[in-house]
């Protein structure tokens, strides 16, 4: 069973580059990133190659020697996906497709097909044939170098050109169309926010895989799907939530990541709307993944990007649970590998001295919920007592049921 599960996985290789602005330590952060974001897509890795080069090469990302090297391993080893760290150019994808005789991804392409497996609502599934139909649109002539066999055959260049100007001209077409829906969901998106009446709003956000929809779950008693894998959430979703018997909406949104390709930025700027909008940030992070600073550097960089980075935010650092670090033992008696540090040890490092309310949980185990839900309660109601200075304002969102501890 375990067999055949196996041969379902697409058999690939990766390709990274050392360069002036991407030391060794970096690739490698960056090709784990790739070769989850593969095993995500469908693709088991096989094998890592890379080269230092002072920037990429313009025919072939890669240098002349080692694309032989590719090539050798990719048709001893039957592979049939070579997929590259960052993106490619056109003419890049061209040459290494005739030099390498496989399909050539690159990070770009390869998370749009992540985000098509994954995307849901007819929302999300527009969002994402705009990125791809953006992306495919400079390298519409990767598809059609079948004609290159008749170099400047009389009859074969004309038609040659006039079929891929008339691709050009669907694909131009189909983008306006796209672009046109998601203006007229965006409207409707808009209504349904106001619709939601003066009640706070609070938006999770984070880098992927960082357990989001667990903690929303968790929290709002529902069942928004959760993965271990990268991009498992692509469609909001927005769930009303009571702690303390005060009510808020809570909203999951889809996950950032490093390097995350401009036409997915451009597409799914409605969709971070939800964040723009909301009146408190819940920033969670994966403080058991070893690069845990970088993403929450990359999720402020976006949080810049779309103007909501001045929001009141709580930090959550998840999964404590699955947190551990190489200490060194004072002799060869003692365990080097430590791990679920105690709470007011969590308390005395630096992450607990942000300037935004911190708090340190597992959203799997629910380990310090309590004082996670306290530190959201406090943060709600000085938003809804601003809002609403006076009581009898003040008590028109509570309800009577109390929450389940």
């Amino acid at each position: 069973m375990l067999e055949k599960k196996e041969h379902q996985y697409e058999k690939s290789v990766l390709v990274g580059l050392v360069t002036r602005d991407q030391d060794e330590d970096k690739l490698q952060e960056y090709m784990d990133e790739l070769e989850f974001l593969a095993y995500t897509a469908g693709a088991s890795v096989e094998k890592r190659f890379t080269q230092k080069l002072s920037q990429p090469d313009s025919k072939t990302f890669v240098g002349s020697g080692k694309a032989e090297e590719i090539k050798a391993y990719v048709k001893e080893n039957e592979i049939g996906t070579v997929i590259f760290d960052d993106e490619l150019s056109p003419s890049q994808l061209k040459n290494l497709e005739r030099e390498l005789e496989v399909k050539i991804l690159d990070r770009t392409n390869l998370i749009l097909d992540i985000f098509a497996q994954r995307a849901q609502t007819s929302y999300a599934r527009t969002q994402v044939e705009l990125a791809q139909y953006e992306y495919l649109l400079p390298r519409l002539t990767r598809m059609w170098t079948h004609l290159e066999r008749q170099r400047g055959g009389i009859g074969m260049r004309g038609p040659g050109e006039t079929e891929i100007e008339t691709d050009r001209r669907i694909i131009r077409d189909r983008i306006s169309l796209l672009k046109d829906k998601l203006k007229t969901i965006d409207k409707q998106m808009a209504t349904q926010r106001n619709n939601r009446g003066k009640m706070v709003r609070a938006a999770l956000v984070g880098y992927t895989n960082v357990g989001k929809s667990t903690l929303m779950n968790a929290l709002s008693k529902s069942e928004v799907f959760a993965e271990n894998k990268l991009f498992a959430t692509l469609d909001t979703t927005v769930r009303k939530v009571v702690i303390g018997n005060l009510p808020f909406l809570l909203t999951d949104t889809v996950g950032f990541i490093r390097k995350l390709p401009t036409q997915l930025v451009e597409s799914f700027k409605s969709t971070l709307d939800e964040v723009r909008e909301a009146d408190l940030l819940i920033h969670v992070v994966d403080i058991s993944h070893e690069s845990f600073e970088d993403h929450i550097d990359s999720v402020n960089q976006i949080l810049m990007e779309i103007n909501a980075h001045q929001k009141p935010m709580i930090m959550v650092f998840n999964k404590i649970d699955d947190f551990s670090y190489e200490r060194k033992a004072d002799d060869d008696l003692t365990p080097s590998t430590r791990k679920n540090i105690s709470l007011e040890e969590w308390k005395k490092t630096w992450m607990a001295k942000s300037k935004f309310p911190t708090v340190f949980i597992s959203a799997l185990t629910k380990e310090n919920f309590p004082e996670m839900k306290k530190m959201i309660y406090d943060e709600v109601m000085k938003i809804h007592i601003s809002r609403f200075p006076y009581n009898d304002f003040l008590f028109e969102y509570f309800d009577d049921e109390q929450e389940d501890e």
